[in-house]
């Protein structure tokens, strides 16, 4: 990276807009290290709905009942508390790995290494014969995935300069989007295909799973984890930072547990409660309403050729438009305006599930309200994702930005586990109705935040 020391985006600093020219704006999406987050964005992305929502596809499929596909979602708190171990990630060498790769790249391989083995498990175990295998399962997927994530946000942050941040975070963006899509939208594809005949039209439910189908679906996510394994082993390691040496156990403790998340509440002082509150509810109103979408495709009696034919065509062109868009604007406006944007976006987009509730079997509709669902969350996510960059401090960074996005899906998720039950007593429309009136809060932390101005750390300070 340019600069060695903690990087000061201002993205707070709304009156004062970037002036990069638009050509250098665009070129930048061509530089090898965007193209490298591309393909990593992929990687980090593949893992969350295997676990989260495509699963509840699976599971709703299999005939298990809402209210504990609602429960299961808490396996997705592995991501919420990533934080308990972001300090190991960002300063503990793996042996022999660290020698081989460097300490970033040993990270992402072993944590690539158990995402697989966990889709692998997963592919093998069939809901019907009994859950806990393929929770253990998922939870080994989970954690992985969430060291991934831990290791990555450092190698991303450390590979450029802090006004390329944006762009990087764009193409990370678009490649996890992708990921999702193929993750969601592909899986339920190869699912359909590798089904022994067709279900027969009146079956629905139960009747209609078959295990087979969603064990060789899996099985080719775990295959597309190559992606990430091959572009870690092709990149170079970021520019190592000469840490000094800790003279004994309770001053080593002190620079890994306790000094990443002094140096924030140093720098910030009392307006630390509000970026964290922020945070902490930017995208609850996606997350929330997130984990009954699939179940409630189901319940609507859309087919799984039908959902990943809608979200791989119209999802796959909108998530590109909407992260390309973020990125791009928030380089040329600020990223706090794209980020009351995007809030904006989210929000509404979610009362258009509501009103799809209330359609039925309407493929249109579903093409309408994906397009837009995607087109919003595109754009809130490479402005979040820039902001939460800009707040690290370079010699923490995977540590405070592991903070940053476990705060951001700790209380959401939590919240999502009781999202089947919520269905069940009020129905659909009521609930998604519901979590796009979570996000009128976020309005208001954003235009707080947004007259908080951000300082450079001190250039001694480590």
């Amino acid at each position: 990276m340019d600069n060695p020391e903690f990087m000061s985006a201002q993205p707070a600093e709304t009156s004062t807009a970037p002036s990069l020219p638009w050509r250098d704006a665009l070129k930048v999406y061509l530089e090898p290290a965007t193209l490298r987050m591309l393909a990593l964005g992929f990687s980090a992305g593949l893992p969350l709905l295997l676990v989260l929502g495509t699963l509840s596809f699976r599971l709703r499929e299999a005939g298990i009942d809402r209210t504990t596909i609602g429960y299961l979602s808490w396996v997705g708190l592995a991501y919420g508390f990533k934080w308990v171990w972001a300090p190991l990630v960002d300063r503990l060498p793996l042996p022999p790995l660290t020698t081989l790769l460097g300490r970033r790249r040993g990270w992402l391989l072993l944590a690539q290494g158990m995402v697989v083995a966990g889709l692998v498990g997963m592919a093998l175990n069939d809901p019907r014969q009994g859950l806990a295998p393929l929770i253990w399962c998922a939870l080994l997927v989970a954690f992985g995935s969430a060291t991934q994530d831990i290791a990555l946000d450092a190698f991303r942050i450390e590979s450029a300069e802090t006004r390329k941040q944006a762009a990087l975070a764009a193409a990370y963006q678009t490649g996890y989007r992708l990921a999702m899509i193929w993750a969601g939208a592909g899986v339920l594809w190869v699912a359909a295909w590798a089904e022994v005949a067709p279900a027969a039209a009146a079956a629905t439910g139960a009747a209609a799973y078959q295990n087979g189908a969603w064990k060789t679906a899996y099985l080719v996510m775990a295959a597309s984890m190559a992606v990430g394994v091959l572009t870690v082993l092709l990149s170079p390691e970021p520019v190592r930072r000469v840490l000094p040496k800790p003279k004994n156990a309770a001053e080593w403790l002190q620079s890994v547990l306790i000094e990443p998340f002094a140096d924030f509440i140093r720098r910030y002082k009392w307006q630390a409660a509000l970026i964290l509150s922020l945070i902490a509810i930017y995208r609850i109103s996606d997350v929330v309403m997130g984990i009954m979408a699939n179940p409630f495709y189901v319940d609507m009696g859309f087919t799984k050729d039908e959902v990943a034919t809608v979200s791989k065509i119209y999802g796959v062109v909108m998530t590109l438009a909407g992260a390309f868009v973020g990125g791009v604007l928030s380089m040329r406006l600020g990223v706090m305006r794209v980020l009351m944007l995007g809030a904006v976006l989210s929000a509404a987009s979610n009362l258009l599930f509501a009103w799809l509730a209330s359609r039925g079997h309407d493929l249109t509709a579903l093409i309408a309200v994906v397009s837009a669902d995607n087109l919003a969350g595109g754009i809130a996510s490479a402005a979040f994702i820039a902001y939460l960059s800009s707040l690290t401090n370079i010699s923490y960074s995977a540590t405070q930005y592991a903070l940053f996005s476990s705060l951001m899906l700790l209380l959401p998720k939590f919240i999502a586990g009781y999202s089947g039950a919520f269905v069940d007593a009020h129905g659909y429309a009521q609930f998604f109705t519901g979590t796009a009136l979570l996000g009128v809060p976020v309005l208001l932390l954003v235009a707080l935040a947004a007259r908080i101005t951000t300082t450079k750390a001190p250039a001694g300070r480590q």
